[in-house]
Formats: structure tokens, C-alpha cells, sequence
């Protein structure tokens, strides 16, 4: 078949599209830029092409031909995300209606006991959508899922950050309600699956793993599965859900933005009403993962660098008509640049290998205490701050979140371009580069550039600008001793 897979630069759909090709079927994805999906594993072998949900022109010629169109995008964390998930999945309806679609899959959150009344508006939005697509005149199949465990998912990295970093902890009273958390793997399976139902079939169902656990009870089991001591958890009925997401993004990678709609989704128990998915996918032979089994699989890849995509992969609407540092007049205003240059008694491979293992683990190679000062700053006014870390330990790829950066171009060997997404006032880049020199040796050469947004951003670089000698001077420096005494 020919499926269309929209969020393919996300968690899921960057691993439901590989999976689909390697069952034999032809895939399409959708993304607002194609660059974004350049460097994927799969990418020669899926046709990319470029449309947003919310501009309804761009759509048909992403539609045309598709007999399986997978909805796989939402707003999470972004200023009035039910609107725009509203309008996007209004749009992606009408367009597989028109382009005679032949099914449509949605990956949903899950429905609560009480189905009269949603418990947040991360679930009602979610709700909504299904609803929308449900109506739409193409057979729909809504998977509703609770907590999905898989290296780089939101929900795991929360639960593994919690676990690992707090033996003991006060926490919220919702860490006793019941969940019924999924593997990663056996969400694909259902998703890749759906492509085959019926057509009659136009409803939900909810998808789930074998164990029904508490929070608590998973935090446990992390603990014993990782080889760590049981940890003393105190629930106390003080932490509402806003709270607890300020906890959770402080202890863990996962901003507040991101960590409130998953805390206010377990507020309420998260446990499967029925398996009737089991007719039409059924069981594998071995039975579904266990959550046990889960972390083992999850951790086995973040301890063999293999996490495939994160939920960091995901990021909001880049701003029309942005300008890159490239570009030479600027496209007008003003531009405030931090440009060094560094002779590195060293080859160029040696030197792009140490700019390509900048950030997490590895750090920034100046003045340790101000880049984590910076962070927690981003965090306390709602920013993601330095704890997203990398991916991979060794390589980028063009997308992907690298702490509060996100990769924008990388040409191996020569070039990294950064793109700022920590709260400021106005738009920041990092570029690091490498060139030729005489005898075999390099030159490294790095520009911090600022586009301010009003009177604010000219303030802003004024305040930081006197410590730029230390941070990104100190910075070239050791970059280029490192390459040289690796």
C-alpha cells in the first residue's frame, strides 16, 4: 500500500515509517520542511514531500494516491494547542475525503474511566481529534494509549530520570492510580497493522500492555530492573497537577510545557476497557511485552546509543521567512555576531569529531558552571533548558534536539549550524566550521549570531555580551586543544 505518515520527524512516526517500508509498503511523509528528514536512516527509500496540516493548499498533492494516512502530529507543549489541533486535524480529514483515502490511523491518548468528563485538555484535545477524524467519511481506527515505554519517550525519560535521580521523594497522590503503560514495539505493531482492517471498521480501541501498574509500582520495578535500590516514595495530597509538572521538570529533561499535559493525563487511571484490537491485529505467538521487559529493551538502547528518535525529535512551526546566518545582508535589521578563529594543530576529521560530540554528556568545552546556570535560567521561565542531552553520544542529524539547540544544517566534516531554543529575545544561532590549513592542519572557526526583537533583545546581548570572551573565547580554545590532545 502506499501510506502516508505525517509526523515523521516525532517519536512515533520516525519509527512507524521505517517500519512500514521494511513490511513492504511504499511511504509518503509529510513535513513542513523535508530537510528535516534528510539525514534518517530510510529517507532514500520514502518519498518526502513538504505541506503543513494547517495550510490546507499544501495538502492534495501529499494525499494523492494514499490508500493509509497516519495522523501522528499534535501541539503539545505550544500555546493553544487544542485550536491548532483542531484546525490541523480538520484539514487532514478534508484532505483524505477528497483524495479518496482508504483508511485513516490515529495514535491517541487514553480514555478515562469517567468517559463524561475528560480530565485535562491534553485528553480532551486528544479526544477531539479522534472525534473529528472519526467523522470525517473515512474509515478511522483511533489507537488510545496511555504511558508508552521506549528508549526516548517522553514517559520514560520522565520515569527514568525520577527514578534514577531521587532515592527518596514526596510525590503527588496520583502516583497511586492504576495505569496500564505499552512498549514502543507494540504500539508500531498496532499501527502498522491498522493498514489491514477492514473497511467497516470506524472506531477506537484501546491498546495497552499486559501489566496494570501504579506509578509507584513502576518506579519500583524501574529501580529493580536497573540495578538500583528500592526507592522510598512518600505520595501527600499538596501536589496538584501544576506542581507536580514543575517537580517533574526540574528533576528530569522534560520541560514543564511537556511534563503538565503528561502529569494531568495520569491524574485520572489510565487502564484499557477492552482488548478488542485482538480480532483484527492479534497477540504475537509470545504474548505482548511486559513492562519489565520494556525498560530491559529501552535501557539496552540508551546504554548501546541505538535510540532511533526521541521526543525531543519534534519541534514547533519554524517562523516564516527565517533568516540563517548565512545569508549575507541579513535580509535587513540588526545582527549582533561573536565570531573567533582558532589554528588547530590538527587534521580536519580529528577536529569535526570533537565539534559533532559537542553538548550532552560531553558538554561545551567552557566554563561548565555558566552553561548550567543558562539552563536552569531557561527553565525557570518555562524553556527546555540543557537536560534534553543528544541522541547519539557520536553523531547528529539535521533536526534533532541537541540541550537547548536544535541541529539546522550539518555538512560532515565542515560545518554545524545551531539554531537557539531557549527563551530570548529574538533568534540566536551557533555555527562551528572547519577549514583547511597548511600542512595537514585546520582552522576552526565559530560565530555566535543574535537577531534581537525589540528594545528587549538589544538589552539582552548587551548583558551577556561581556561574559562572551569567557564562554565562547574559552570555548574555540579548548575545542581546538582537544582535537589536537584527544
Amino acid at each position: 500500500m502506499r501510506c502516508l505518515v505525517t509526523g515523521a520527524t516525532g517519536y512515533i512516526g520516525g519509527r512507524l515509517a521505517p517500519r512500514l517500508l521494511s513490511e513492504g509498503h511504499s511511504v509518503r511523509c509529510l513535513a513542513r520542511k523535508a530537510g528535516r528528514l534528510r539525514d534518517v536512516p530510510w529517507a532514500a527509500e520514502a518519498e518526502i514531500v513538504e505541506g503543513d496540516l494547517r495550510r490546507p493548499e499544501t495538502l492534495p498533492a501529499a494525499f494523492e494516491g494514499v490508500d493509509v494516512a497516519y495522523y501522528l502530529v499534535h501541539s503539545l507543549g505550544q500555546r493553544g494547542f487544542e485550536a491548532a489541533d483542531r484546525e490541523a486535524a480538520t484539514n487532514f480529514a478534508e484532505a483524505a475525503r477528497a483524495a479518496g483515502v482508504r483508511r485513516i490511523v490515529y495514535l491517541g491518548g487514553p480514555a478515562p474511566a469517567k468517559r463524561e468528563s475528560l480530565p485535562s485538555a491534553h485528553l480532551r484535545s486528544r479526544a477531539e481529534v479522534a472525534r473529528i477524524l472519526l467523522d470525517s467519511g473515512v474509515p478511522t481506527a483511533v489507537l488510545r494509549a496511555a504511558v508508552i515505554i521506549g528508549s526516548g519517550s517522553a514517559s520514560f525519560e520522565m520515569l527514568r530520570y525520577l527514578t534514577e535521580r531521587l532515592p527518596a521523594m514526596v510525590t503527588p497522590r496520583w502516583v497511586r492510580n492504576r495505569i496500564q503503560p505499552i512498549a514502543v514495539r507494540d504500539v508500531l505493531r498496532y499501527l502498522a497493522g491498522c493498514a489491514h482492517l477492514p473497511p467497516e471498521v470506524n472506531r477506537g480501541f484501546d491498546i495497552a500492555g499486559p501489566d496494570v501498574l501504579t506509578f509507584t509500582q513502576m518506579m519500583q520495578r524501574y529501580a529493580r530492573v536497573a540495578g538500583l535500590r528500592p526507592r522510598l516514595i512518600l505520595p501527600v495530597r499538596p501536589l496538584t497537577p501544576g506542581l507536580s509538572s514543575y517537580w517533574v521538570g526540574l528533576v528530569t529533561p522534560v520541560p514543564n510545557a511537556i511534563a503538565r499535559p503528561l502529569v494531568e493525563s495520569l491524574v485520572h487511571e489510565a487502564v484499557a476497557h477492552e482488548h478488542d484490537i485482538a480480532r483484527f491485529v492479534p497477540d504475537p505467538p509470545d504474548g505482548l511485552t511486559g513492562f519489565d521487559q520494556a525498560v530491559v529493551l529501552a535501557l539496552a538502547k540508551v546504554r548501546d546509543a541505538q535510540v532511533e528518535t526521541r521526543w525531543s525529535n519534534a519541534s514547533g512551526p519554524d517562523a516564516p521567512a527565517e533568516p540563517l546566518p548565512s545569508d549575507p545582508d541579513w535580509s535587513g535589521g540588526t545582527a549582533y555576531t561573536d565570531l573567533r578563529e582558532q589554528a588547530v594543530g590538527a587534521p580536519p576529521a580529528a577536529l569535526w569529531r570533537v565539534i559533532e560530540g559537542v553538548g550532552g554528556e560531553h558538554g561545551w568545552y567552557s566554563f561548565p558552571l555558566a552553561w548550567s546556570l543558562r539552563g536552569w535560567l531557561d527553565r525557570l521561565v518555562g524553556g527546555v533548558g540543557l537536560r534534553r542531552g543528544r541522541r547519539d553520544p557520536h553523531r547528529l542529524q539535521v533536526g534533532e534536539a541537541l540541550d537547548f539547540w536544535r541541529v539546522e544544517e550539518i555538512v560532515p566534516g565542515e560545518l554545524l549550524r545551531l539554531r537557539a531554543e531557549m527563551r530570548v529575545p529574538g533568534r540566536a544561532w551557533l555555527e562551528m566550521r572547519v577549514e583547511p590549513a597548511a600542512d595537514g592542519r585546520s582552522r576552526y572557526v565559530q560565530r555566535a549570531v543574535f537577531l534581537p526583537h525589540g528594545l528587549p533583545g538589544h538589552l539582552y546581548w548587551a548583558s551577556v555580551a561581556p561574559f562572551h570572551a569567557v564562554v565562547f573565547g574559552g570555548m574555540a580554545r579548548n575545542i581546538a586543544r582537544n582535537a589536537e590532545h584527544p
